[in-house]
C-alpha cells in the first residue's frame, strides 16, 4: 500500500461529496424541517406511543406493549440495547435528515463495495446513484418501510466485506463485513438480509469451486472462517433482538397455525410451520412483467396511477357516440396498471435502462480473458446465478412449480410474504455487472484493445435485450389482472359491447406504453454503444462517457423516482401531527376515565385490526404489526365478528373492552362516538366453573356463547396443578393493584381455593407469576388469557415479564461489541503498519 497522500483522498471526497449534493437536492423539503407523510411511519409511532410514555417515566423502553391487540411484546416495536459500540449507522449517514440519511447511506455503502472491487472512483459514482436511487428505493421510503430501506442500503457494504476477504484483504476485510454484518441485520428486516444471505451463499459456492480448481485450500479455509468469524460477530451483537423475535416467531402468525376454516367454513385442526402458502404469495411479479427493471412504465406503474384524458379509451368511445367529456372522464378513472402485482402496488421497481443494458455487457466483458483471469468469470457466473435465483422468487405464484419447493423446503422461506421483494437483489447486482463493466472496457490495461476485439459481441448481445423486448411487443395479448372485473363493472354500467370496447382502448394503450419503453431503452442503448463506438475512435475520453453515464442515468431514475417520493408528501411538523394523531372528541372523553385498566375497540376507523392509530391514546383490542400472536389472530379470525351475529360480545367482556368507538349517523360529517360497555369484566375475577376442553378446535367454539363471567375454557393441553373446579366464594374478591407494562399486581381474599381469570393475553415466554413471593404456575384459559388458581386467604400475585431470551442477549451483545472492536482496530493497526512499510 502507498503512502498516504491527498491526491489520492480528493476524488473520493468529491464522490462523497456527489452524494451528498444529490441526496440534498431531491430532498430539500427535508432540510425545511419538513416531514414525510408516510403510512407505516404513522402506524409505528401509534403502536410505539405507549411505550415512549413509558420511557419518559423509567427511564427506559418495557419489554410488554399494553396498546397493541391487548397485549404483546414490545421488543418487536421498539426495545433498548445497552452496547460499547457508537451509531455507525448514524455516522455513516451524517446525520443528515430522513430521507436524505438513507439516499445519501445507500450511495455510500455501494461506493464502497466499488472500491473494494478496486473499480475507478466514476464508475463506482455511476453504481451508487444508480443502485440507490433504484426506484424500489423511494417508493419504499414513501410509505414509510425505514428498516427495510436501511437494510437495503447496508447490502452493498456487507458484500464488500466478504469481496475483501476473498482477495486476501484479511483484516480490513473482517473489520468491514463484521461491521456491515451488525447494521446489516440489527436494521430489523429479516427478509431482506435472508434474501442477501441466498446471494453471499451462491457468491462463496463460486469461489469455493474456483480455489478449489486453483488448489488453494489454505486460503479457503482462512476465507471461509474469517468470513463465518463476520457474521458471528454480526450475529451477536443483534442477538439480543435475534433471541427475542426467534422466541416470539413460534408463536405468531409466521410460525403457522393450528386451527383453519375449511372449504365449507367448518374449523379445523392442522399443523402448520409458516405463512398460509396464498398469503405468503401475494405480491407476486409476473414473468413479463420482469420488464418494468428496464422499462418502468411497460406494466403501467403503480396501482393507484390511472389513463390519461388522452387515452385510447376516449377514441373508442367517441366513434360510439359517448360525449368526449364524459369519454375522458371514464379514462381517467381507469388503471394504467396491468401486471399481476396482487393486491396492490405502489410503483415499478426501476434499476435504469442504461444500468439494465451496461449490466448485460459487463456479463459479456467479465468473461473475455477469462483463462488469466478466473475470479472474474465466475464473478459473472455468481451474480447471474443469485439474479436468476432471485428473479424465480419473485415471480413467486407464477412460477409456483419452483417456489412451492422453496416454500416447504428451504428454511425460512415460508416466513415471509411478498416474493416481489426479492429484486432487491437485481437492483444490487445489475449496478454492480454495470460497474464491472465499464471500468473493465474503460480502465483495464488492455482496455480499447479488448473493446476493439470484442465490440461486436457486446453489441449483439446489449441489442438483444431489445430484440427480446420487440418480439414481447409483437406477440403479447397486452391482458391484464383485473380485466375480468373491469370488463364486468362495465357490463353492468353501460352494456357488453361498449364494455369491449372500453377493454379495447385499454389493450391499445397498454401497447402503446410497452411500446414507449421499448424506445426509451432503444435510444439508451443507442447512446452507449454511441459512446464506446467514439472511444474507439478516440474522439471521446473515458472520463467523459462515464460523466455522461452518471448525468443520464441519474436523471432517468429521478424523473421516475419523483413521481412516487416528491415535494407533496413532506409536510410541516405541525400539520403532520394534527392531522394524524390531534385527539378526536371520542378520544378525548374516553381519556377521562383514569382506571389503569379497560380497553378499547375502535370501529371508526373501518378495519380495528389494521389500525395503529387508536395505540397512540388507548389500551387497543386492535391494532397494526406484520407478526401478530396466532392465537390472537385466530381469535380475530373465527370469534370477534361471527357470520349474521355482530360482535362477540362475551369476547369483548373478557378482554375488558369497557368502549367501543363507533361512526356517528351524520351523512354529512360522520364523527367518531363513544359507546360504553357496562358489561366489560374488568381486570381480573374468579369464576365458577372450568370448562375443559380437548384441543384448540373445542377451545374456540365454547367461545361462541360463553359467559366469560362464570366459567372458564380449559385446553386439557394446559391443565396445570390446583386448576380443579374451584369452590366458588361469591364473598371473595380480587383487585387490580398496580398495573404496569412488565409488572402487574393483584390483591386476593378469599375463604377457599378459587380460579381467576386474569384480562391478559397469554404469552408463556416470559411471563412468570408469583404469589406472595413465590414462583407459581399459571395457564392459558378462553383460548387467549391467564388463569391462575389461588389459595384460600389473603395473598398478593404479581406477574413480571422476563423473557430470559432478553438478558442472554444483552450479555451476547457485550461480548460481540469487544470481538468488533477488535476486528475495526486490528484493521486500522495493519493500514498504519503497512502505510508506514511503504514509507520505509
Amino acid at each position: 500500500m502507498n503512502s498516504f497522500s491527498w491526491k489520492k483522498i480528493i476524488p473520493h471526497v468529491i464522490a462523497i461529496s456527489v452524494f451528498l449534493i444529490v441526496a440534498l437536492v431531491y430532498c430539500s423539503p427535508a432540510l425545511e424541517g419538513k416531514v414525510l407523510q408516510q403510512t407505516d411511519i404513522v402506524h409505528w409511532k401509534g403502536m410505539a406511543q405507549d411505550a415512549f410514555n413509558y420511557k419518559a417515566v423509567h427511564g427506559h423502553f418495557p419489554l410488554w406493549n399494553t396498546h397493541l391487540f391487548s397485549g404483546m411484546p414490545n421488543y418487536q416495536v421498539t426495545m433498548d440495547t445497552k452496547t460499547f459500540l457508537p451509531d455507525f449507522g448514524s455516522l455513516l449517514q451524517l446525520y443528515l435528515p430522513k430521507p436524505a440519511s438513507y439516499f445519501f447511506l445507500a450511495c455510500l455503502c455501494f461506493y464502497i463495495l466499488g472500491m473494494a472491487y478496486n473499480v475507478n472512483v466514476l464508475a463506482a459514482v455511476l453504481g451508487s446513484l444508480g443502485f440507490a436511487y433504484a426506484t424500489y428505493d423511494p417508493i419504499i421510503i414513501s410509505v414509510g418501510h425505514e428498516t427495510k430501506m436501511l437494510a437495503i442500503a447496508y447490502m452493498p457494504g456487507l458484500l464488500a466485506g466478504l469481496v475483501l476477504i476473498f482477495r486476501k484483504k484479511y483484516v480490513l476485510g473482517l473489520a468491514v463485513a463484521a461491521l456491515f454484518a451488525t447494521l446489516e441485520i440489527g436494521s430489523g428486516h429479516p427478509q431482506v438480509t435472508f434474501y442477501l444471505l441466498l446471494t453471499l451463499g451462491i457468491m462463496a459456492v463460486g469461489y469455493i469451486a474456483t480455489w478449489i480448481m486453483q488448489r488453494d485450500f489454505k486460503h479457503m479455509i482462512i476465507a471461509l472462517s474469517l468470513a463465518l468469524l463476520a457474521g458471528l460477530i454480526g450475529v451477536g451483537n443483534t442477538s439480543q433482538s435475534l433471541l427475542t423475535t426467534y422466541e416470539y416467531s413460534k408463536y405468531t402468525m409466521r410460525g403457522g397455525k393450528t386451527v383453519d376454516l375449511s372449504e365449507d367454513g367448518k374449523l379445523t385442526q392442522t399443523k402448520t410451520q409458516g405463512l398460509d402458502e396464498s398469503y405468503a404469495f401475494q405480491y407476486s411479479l409476473g414473468v413479463g412483467e420482469t420488464f418494468v427493471l428496464a422499462m418502468p412504465g411497460a406494466f403501467g406503474g403503480g396501482s393507484a396511477e390511472h389513463l390519461d384524458a388522452d387515452s385510447k379509451v376516449v377514441s373508442e368511445l367517441t366513434k360510439q357516440g359517448v360525449p368526449e367529456a364524459q369519454a375522458s372522464q371514464l379514462a381517467t378513472s381507469l388503471p394504467r396498471y396491468w401486471g399481476g402485482v396482487s393486491p396492490f402496488t405502489a410503483g415499478p421497481p426501476y434499476s435504469g435502462a442504461l444500468i439494465c443494458l451496461l449490466a448485460v455487457i459487463g456479463f459479456v466483458a467479465l468473461g473475455l480473458g477469462e483463462s488469466t483471469n478466473p475470479i472474474s468469470n465466475i464473478t459473472r457466473w455468481w451474480i447471474l446465478a443469485a439474479i436468476a435465483l432471485t428473479l424465480f422468487i419473485a415471480w413467486g405464484s407464477y412460477f409456483s412449480s419452483f417456489n412451492q419447493i422453496l416454500f416447504n423446503h428451504l428454511p425460512l422461506f415460508n416466513k415471509f410474504r411478498a416474493p416481489s421483494m426479492a429484486l432487491i437483489i437485481p437492483q444490487l447486482l445489475l449496478p454492480l455487472l454495470a460497474v464491472l463493466a465499464v471500468d473493465r472496457l474503460l480502465y483495464a490495461d488492455n482496455a480499447k484493445a479488448l473493446l476493439q476485439q470484442n465490440f461486436k459481441k457486446i453489441l449483439y448481445a446489449s441489442g438483444g435485450v431489445i430484440i427480446l423486448a420487440g418480439l414481447v411487443y409483437l406477440f403479447n395479448d397486452y391482458k391484464g389482472s383485473y380485466d375480468t372485473q373491469i370488463l364486468d363493472g362495465l357490463t353492468q354500467q353501460a352494456g357488453a359491447d361498449l364494455a369491449r370496447r372500453v377493454l379495447d382502448g385499454m389493450i391499445a394503450d397498454r401497447k402503446a406504453m410497452f411500446g414507449a419503453g421499448i424506445f426509451h431503452l432503444l435510444w439508451i442503448w443507442a447512446v452507449i454503444i454511441g459512446a464506446f463506438y467514439l472511444y474507439l475512435k478516440d474522439k471521446i475520453k473515458p472520463v467523459a462517457i462515464l460523466g455522461v453515464f452518471i448525468v443520464l442515468n441519474t436523471a432517468d431514475l429521478l424523473f421516475v423516482a419523483k413521481k412516487y417520493l416528491n415535494k407533496d408528501n413532506y409536510q410541516d411538523q405541525s400539520s403532520y401531527q394534527a392531522g394524524n394523531f390531534a385527539p378526536t372528541a371520542a378520544d378525548q372523553q374516553i381519556l377521562q376515565d383514569k382506571d389503569p385498566h379497560y380497553r378499547v375497540l375502535n370501529l371508526s376507523t373501518g378495519d380495528p385490526f389494521n389500525d395503529a392509530i387508536t395505540s397512540y391514546y388507548h389500551r387497543s383490542v386492535g391494532g397494526y404489526h406484520a407478526a401478530k400472536l396466532r392465537m390472537y389472530q385466530d381469535i380475530i379470525e373465527n370469534q370477534f365478528a361471527k357470520s349474521g351475529a355482530g360482535l362477540n360480545m362475551g369476547l369483548l367482556n373478557m378482554l375488558d373492552t369497557r368502549y367501543v368507538i363507533t361512526r356517528s349517523q351524520d351523512q354529512q360529517q360522520p364523527m367518531p362516538v363513544v359507546q360504553r360497555n357496562p358489561e366489560a369484566l374488568g381486570a381480573a375475577w374468579f369464576v365458577k366453573h372450568i370448562s375443559y376442553v380437548n384441543g384448540p378446535i373445542e377451545a374456540i367454539k365454547a367461545l361462541d356463547h360463553l359467559n366469560a363471567k362464570d366459567t372458564a375454557i380449559m385446553d386439557n393441553g394446559y391443565k396445570v396443578a390446583g386448576a380443579e373446579q374451584p369452590a366458588f366464594d361469591s364473598a371473595a374478591t380480587i383487585k387490580l393493584v398496580n398495573y404496569e407494562n412488565d409488572a402487574i399486581k393483584y390483591a386476593t381474599s378469599a375463604k377457599s381455593n378459587q380460579f381467576a381469570v386474569l384480562s391478559e393475553v397469554y404469552y408463556p415466554e416470559g411471563w412468570n407469576a408469583y404469589i406472595d413471593g413465590k414462583e407459581t404456575a399459571y395457564t392459558n384459559v378462553n383460548y387467549i388469557l391467564r388463569g391462575i388458581a389461588v389459595p384460600a386467604g389473603d395473598h398478593n400475585i404479581e406477574f413480571r415479564f422476563e423473557p430470559a431470551s432478553y438478558y442472554t442477549g444483552q450479555k451476547l451483545v457485550y461480548v460481540a461489541n469487544l470481538l468488533l472492536w477488535l476486528t475495526i482496530v486490528g484493521s486500522i493497526f495493519m493500514l498504519w503498519k503497512q502505510s508506514r512499510q511503504a514509507k520505509a
